[in-house]
């Protein structure tokens, strides 16, 4: 998948996503559900699981950098 086609999907957050975690969330994706690396774009949020977050930046093959979104 191009780098331009993650960036703007939305996912939950599986696994705590914060300052010295290796977080995890689970997006739709080619036509499933997989599930990346995730760290936080700002590098004070913590983000709880359950949250829905947005992919602000992808590297390839399983690691992205998420926001909370809608505000949560």
């Amino acid at each position: 998948m191009a780098d331009a086609s993650m960036v703007g999907l939305m996912g939950r957050v599986t696994g705590t996503v914060g300052p010295g975690l290796v977080g995890e969330v689970i997006v739709r994706v080619r036509g499933g559900a997989e599930h990346f690396l995730a760290h936080p774009a700002s590098a004070t949020d913590r983000i709880e699981t359950g949250t829905v977050v947005m992919i602000v930046e992808y590297l390839p093959p399983r690691t992205v950098y998420v926001t909370a979104a809608y505000g949560s």
